[in-house]
């Protein structure tokens, strides 16, 4: 992150040429609409940053474009409507109450435990299975071993000419993990089929037809959608989790007012209750706003365009970022500051609806932006309830496949009175 130059934030677009391709960097909401919403099928996923997560997503819903992706997407969507996020939340509280009790005073390393506690809920709302169960802690493992190895963009990638090879350490865990996830999967199906199967979002997703073909997922292709959810649902809730614990450590007003909003939350939680926690909500927004999970999208030119009287030749890269746009003072003031009261602002609500992009936009919108919110607040909450916490050290960020840190977050954690 350090590399990006400071004029690059104010760019309304940049063009970088290289020997084998060019790439478009969008910054302006009027192009960003144009490739995420209004024209989403002239801009498809490249495939050159998607190649690295070969293979571990397979064909899954993250990769594909066209016809297979609108396919995936008719049976996946249901399951994360409004009644089913619902649904899914005694499993997020029961994750929450058990990741806080993993919690004591003294130091935090809070990625870690961010991490543990977000991969719990995935597999508790995917597979009614809390994360202690043997097969989701190895998955678990599995996928860390994965994401240290493996890095989303390949140089081959970037280099047509030269055909994508996979680290052997990335390939073996890539296979370990695909090998659990098909194992949960058929245990699934028979459950299913003996009509024994929890009402789950694995179980909603595995029967839900396409309402054009009548045709389920068959078994590999569930085993790359689960893999894409365990990515998307646990690592990037992660991350967001962990920013924000730092910035409320950072900032011991804000701590306070979501402190007070988790006590009286916790009385009694309630998923219709998640709406009178203003000041956490928009704690959430703020951290995604200064620290999106996920820091660029790529996609691909079909066909040569002009974007600002500059010729776009076909497949050109387009990159969106919603790490710049969302720190573009053209749009939002004091953009690197930490100012949640902006939510609030009729400043911020325009900004918020012309250059804010956590979950992407358009067709392409994370299915799971409503399950993430709702997690983030109730884990959020759930720590505020029981402890204080004090920032040890300014963390510094760098992207993988999330915006992480450089070093980690370790916070000092005081328990609260009372």
């Amino acid at each position: 992150m350090s590399a990006q130059p400071e004029r690059l934030y104010r760019a309304r677009m940049a063009e970088f040429r290289t020997p084998f391709f060019r790439s478009f960097f969008i910054n302006e909401p009027e192009l960003v609409r144009i490739v995420l919403n209004e024209r989403p099928a002239d801009f498809p996923k490249s495939a050159r940053i998607t190649s690295g997560l070969a293979p571990l997503l397979g064909r899954s819903v993250f990769v594909t474009n066209g016809a297979d992706w609108a396919r995936q997407r008719r049976i996946i969507d249901p399951a994360f409507e409004g009644g089913r996020i619902a649904a899914s939340f005694p499993a997020m509280v029961d994750a929450a109450q058990s990741a806080v009790n993993r919690i004591a005073p003294g130091e935090l390393d809070v990625e870690s435990w961010a991490s543990h506690v977000t991969a719990d809920i995935i597999f508790r709302t995917l597979f009614s299975l809390p994360i202690d169960d043997d097969l989701a802690r190895e998955a678990y493992q599995a996928f860390r071993d994965f994401q240290r190895e493996q890095p989303v963009a390949t140089l081959a990638a970037l280099l047509p000419w030269m055909p994508v090879r996979h680290r052997r350490p990335a390939r073996k865990a890539a296979r370990r993990l695909r090998r659990l996830i098909g194992e949960l999967v058929d245990k699934r199906r028979a459950l299913i089929a003996a009509q024994k199967a929890p009402d789950d979002l694995a179980t909603k997703i595995m029967t839900t037809p396409d309402p054009e073909t009548n045709a389920l997922f068959d078994r590999d292709e569930m085993v790359d959608q689960v893999a894409i959810f365990f990515l998307a649902g646990h690592e990037t809730s992660a991350a967001l989790l962990g920013w924000a614990l730092w910035l409320l450590a950072a900032n011991p007003d804000w701590a306070s007012r979501v402190s007070q909003e988790a006590d009286v939350f916790w009385q009694a939680p309630q998923f219709q209750h998640l709406s009178k926690m203003p000041a956490t909500r928009s704690v959430i927004r703020e951290t995604l706003r200064l620290y999106p999970p996920v820091p660029m999208f790529v996609r691909e030119a079909k066909r040569r365009e002009t974007f600002r009287k500059r010729a776009v030749p076909a497949k050109s890269q387009i990159v969106v970022s919603p790490w710049h746009l969302h720190r573009n003072d053209r749009y939002w003031a004091d953009p690197d500051d930490f100012d949640p009261a902006r939510w609030d602002t009729d400043a911020g609500r325009l900004a918020s609806r012309e250059a804010y992009l956590p979950f992407s936009s358009g067709a392409r919108v994370c299915p799971g932006a409503g399950f993430a919110m709702a997690e983030a607040a109730i884990l959020l909450s759930s720590a505020m309830s029981k402890f204080a916490f004090k920032p040890l050290k300014t963390p510094v960020p760098v992207a993988h496949l999330t915006v992480r840190t450089r070093d980690g977050i370790t916070l000092e954690v005081v328990a609260r009175q009372g």
